[in-house]
């Protein structure tokens, strides 16, 4: 709603005026997070900064840990993006002279805000779900109204951060400023690519027995009806209102606890490299490329640098490869241990741990585990183990509240929200940190 953009750009506008007489003479060095909306809301600063003649460095980082805010140099500004709400004790400990956070993540209650932090974050004030491409955009928009054309790519980090269905809400007038086409049609990406290949790779929504199988993709496609015109599928855009309805019943028939109403709904459509592509599909792209160690890449991307497209595309469908495959493993592994109403994924070496958060949203989103089951992914990175936690149908427990007793006992950071959290741990915690989850969890379902 208009109310609530209103209310974020006052709050904003104070910053934005400090931010923008520090900044004047001294070099800036900013921080952000490596998923699509930390990557997103990172080429909307860098497109701003270049217009307002600024000079800063870039680090992208999978977690903000104290020796990377150790390292910081204390004499220069320090922007945190996507993250940093939960590391305010290590920011203050750190001794940074200038510290301003654009972040939407929960602050833990036992934190308060350092003097010389200047922090935008929702969650302080309206507690509306907004991702940070979005506060990004509304903080660069108050720069200089010239940036308005980054709009596209602050919808691309909504997305990315599942918050689609929130656009209405709270981001009133980023739809139109970023020319975004909206249709309504069925919510399998891309929309704009042939049936069969969008099919095969599907994970969200994840069809059992055709996700990853392209065998049960062409059965299923005989089933709706559907066949190649000169060697060629429809793509989902392309298809007409019957053709649409055969497959929707087709795949509710391999999934039955789908709702058809979670299987349509709004396609975003957005213009880069000079085409429409569907907006799912290029947060994808960027989120592959960052996981896959191309942060640098992803940025080109989102800037729409020439060289950068086919790079991206490529690195996009090897890492759709070992997803499905991590997700195969995910769904057979006797690693996994399963309770009422929680199941937790310790796939170890066996999916890497950039991939644990995607697969347990893939999995919550799924049908596969009933409304309200906490799924946990555990994964190593080098002498530490990546964990994440989401809720099944989002409907239940606070899962970073969860976590977070669990690491109180075990040492680490938590960060996310109710619905969607992660944390780190060392190796040599494993064992512990699971006996610990599993009696938490037993716990909370008894509360329940």
């Amino acid at each position: 709603m208009k109310e609530v953009n209103n209310f974020l750009q006052n709050e904003i506008r104070p910053i934005v005026k400090t931010f923008l007489e520090k900044s004047k003479n001294k070099e800036l060095q900013i921080i952000s997070h490596f998923d699509t909306d930390g990557i997103t809301s990172a080429a909307i600063i860098i497109h701003a900064l270049k217009k307002a003649d600024r000079k800063f460095s870039l680090k992208i980082v999978k977690n903000l840990t104290p020796e990377i805010i150790n390292e910081l140099q204390k004499d220069k500004i320090t922007l945190f993006i996507d993250l940093a709400s939960g590391s305010l004790n290590h920011i203050k400990n750190a001794d940074l002279k200038d510290v301003f956070i654009i972040d939407h993540h929960e602050i833990p209650e036992k934190y308060s805000i350092p003097e010389n932090v200047k922090i935008i974050n929702p969650q302080l004030s309206i507690k509306q779900p907004i991702s940070s491409s979005g506060l990004t955009y509304l903080f660069c928009k108050e720069i200089s109204h010239e940036n308005k054309n980054l709009a596209k790519l602050a919808v691309l980090g909504m997305i990315g951060d599942n918050l689609e269905k929130e656009i209405d809400t709270l981001n009133n007038g980023i739809l139109e400023e970023g020319e975004i086409i909206r249709k309504r049609g069925l919510l399998i990406y891309p929309a704009t690519r042939p049936t069969n290949r969008v099919l095969e790779y599907s994970s969200n929504p994840y069809i059992p027995g055709v996700t990853g199988d392209m065998k049960g993709v062409l059965e299923l496609l005989r089933e709706s009806g559907l066949s190649p015109e000169n060697g060629k599928y429809k793509s989902i855009i392309e298809l007409d209102e019957k053709e649409m309805k055969k497959l929707t019943t087709t795949i509710l028939l391999r999934n039955p606890k789908i709702k058809n109403s979670e299987l349509i709904g709004d396609l975003f459509l957005i213009k880069m490299f000079n085409k429409l592509e569907d907006a799912r599909d290029l947060s994808a792209i960027i989120n592959a490329c960052s996981r896959s160690g191309n942060p640098e890449v992803a940025i080109k991307f989102c800037m729409e640098i020439s060289n950068a497209k086919k790079q991206a595309e490529s690195i996009h469908i090897k890492y759709k490869q070992i997803l499905i495959s991590g997700l195969k493993y995910a769904q057979e592994t006797d690693e996994k241990i399963q309770g009422k109403g929680f199941v937790i994924i310790n796939a170890k070496k066996n999916i890497p741990d950039t991939m644990a958060g995607t697969i347990a949203s893939i999995l919550s989103n799924s049908k596969i585990y009933e409304t309200g089951t906490v799924i946990t992914t555990m994964a190593y990175y080098d002498d530490k183990i990546k964990i994440s936690a989401r809720i099944s149908g989002r409907q239940g427990r606070n899962v970073r509240e969860i976590l977070a007793k669990v690491i109180s006992e075990t040492d680490g950071e938590v960060g996310g929200h109710k619905f969607a959290a992660g944390c780190m741990i060392n190796q040599n915690k494993e064992k512990q940190f699971i006996d610990l989850l599993k009696k938490n969890l037993e716990i909370e379902i008894v509360k329940v």
